[in-house]
């Protein structure tokens, strides 16, 4: 029988060892069982490469480090109990994310508290036993990094998914220090794991640009949480990226040695694409509807107001000459105060929002002058979603901005007040009522966004003109002689 060289068995001997065998003798015997395979291919008139191809496709990929678990398994009773609390804490944690979702889409009851006891089984659970179980199975310190950058990055993710559906606080603070660990240290600790191995040229590209579009797709989805701007761009850069590009690419390279290509590889490939590139194309459609929707809203009450702006100064001009003109000029003038400053609590929302450092700064940059005042363009919004802005200025009592509000609101009402007969005007002067428009919230828990806040200031100012054309009517009837 052919008898290895020490060059063949020293090939071996690092193969092996590249799979992180490190239990015991066992590297050992693994060497000499490959070893005696290979000389017994050798003795069919094959040589070394030829054989030692043969017994490696017949191990199959990983097949080593199966043998290694199987044996930890079977001897290592710590190991058996953290792969097990491994496998059960997941799949329980992914089985109640599951059903949380599910109830949180039909609006059934316990949705919170599956998503809660899910999020905490995958965090606190299975993250920390997966991560001794990866020690446990290889003792690299080269990789601990690695290791531990994927435990605290999966496991600030898990708990910043919770926090933000359940809406708790610093939920947008922790997915930030997720994206942030992902982005520098696990993505990089990633890519140095993969290029210190065993290299294929001409997958070094491959790698550096899989980790690039990861870097994209990570900050998207930050992004998207947090309402940023640029998120669709950063989505849309990332799945094309690793997508389109390099699942792609790292296919074809693999695909010219058919003998290593797997189903499960060509599945997995396949599987992916199907799922995430529809899955990204519907979400900036449904991104698409969903702002649009909110703007087309908006700007029928804007052209709501503009009509019946319009309406009351042709009453104006029809009184004009008589003896209640300067009386309509009046209330028109102390309309047009009480409109600029809703206007400017509008302006200061969206500053607010997109800390800018005055009103002015943002009429300029958001709103269009026209014939019947500043007329905000919501398509320029950069965060439109904010939460911010509606609940802790415009909707709680107190702030500064609510109780300018409410003070402008009643100077008006008190004004009118004194000129309409309360028995005709007592229906039209409750639409000068802040709490019709603006609901009492919980500031602690209840999310307001910049859009519903806007939303709520544009039915205020219709309000207003609504009651301004009420009272420019019923001021020439008062004065108009009795028969």
């Amino acid at each position: 029988m052919p008898e290895l060289t020490l060059q063949n068995i020293d090939q071996i001997s690092r193969e092996v060892r590249q799979q992180e065998i490190i239990f015991s003798h066992l590297p050992d015997e693994l060497i000499d069982h490959l070893c005696c395979d290979v000389e017994h291919e050798m003795s069919n008139g094959l040589t070394f490469q030829e054989a030692y191809r043969n017994v490696k496709e017949k191990m199959a990929s990983g097949r080593l480090r199966e043998i290694q678990q199987e044996t930890l398994y079977a001897v290592d009773t710590k190991y058996r109990k953290m792969k097990q609390t491994m496998k059960i804490s997941a799949i329980a944690g992914t089985v109640m994310l599951g059903f949380a979702a599910l109830f949180k889409i039909m609006h059934w009851p316990g949705a919170g508290i599956m998503l809660t006891l899910g999020g905490f089984a995958l965090a606190f659970v299975f993250m920390p036993s997966a991560l001794t179980v990866l020690w446990k199975e290889t003792h690299s310190s080269k990789r601990l990094f690695l290791y531990i950058s994927a435990f605290i990055s999966g496991m600030l993710f898990i708990i910043g998914v919770v926090s933000k559906v359940q809406h708790w606080p610093l939920s947008g603070l922790i997915l930030t220090f997720a994206a942030l660990s992902g982005i520098f240290f696990l993505i990089p600790s990633a890519l140095i794991a993969k290029l210190s191995g065993p290299k294929d040229r001409r997958k070094i590209p491959v790698y550096i640009l899989g980790a690039a579009g990861l870097v994209f797709y990570i900050l998207a989805i930050l992004f998207k949480i947090q309402h940023w701007p640029l998120a669709s761009l950063l989505l849309a850069l990332g799945t094309v990226t690793v997508f389109l590009v390099v699942f792609p690419w790292y296919t074809w390279l693999t695909w010219k040695d058919d003998k290593n290509v797997s189903s499960e590889f060509i599945f997995m490939v396949a599987g992916s694409l199907a799922l995430v590139i529809p899955a990204l194309l519907l979400n900036l459609s449904l991104q698409r509807t969903y702002d649009t929707g909110y703007y087309i809203h908006q700007q029928e009450q804007q052209a709501l107001f503009g009509y019946n702006f319009r309406e009351n100064l042709s009453l104006i001009d029809n009184g004009t000459g008589t003896a209640v003109s300067p009386q309509l000029a009046e209330i028109n003038a102390r309309t047009r105060v009480l409109l600029k400053v809703i206007n400017d609590t509008e302006a200061e929302m969206i500053a607010i929002a997109e800390e800018k450092r005055g009103i002015n700064e943002v009429i300029a940059s958001h709103f269009s002058e026209t014939d019947i005042g500043p007329v905000l363009r919501f398509n320029t919004l950069i965060f439109p979603f904010h939460p911010v802005p509606a609940r802790d200025y415009l909707l709680r009592e107190g702030s500064d901005m609510r109780t300018g509000l409410d003070a402008a609101l009643k100077e008006y009402a008190d004004y009118l007040s004194g000129l309409l007969p309360e028995s005709e005007a007592g229906s039209y002067m409750k639409l000068l009522d802040p709490s019709v428009y603006l609901p009492q919230i919980n500031p602690e828990t209840d999310r307001v966004s910049l859009m519903a806040g806007l939303h709520m200031l544009g039915l205020m100012k219709n309000g207003v003109i609504t009651v301004e054309s009420y009272a420019l009517s019923a001021i020439p009837a008062q004065s108009q002689p009795q028969n």
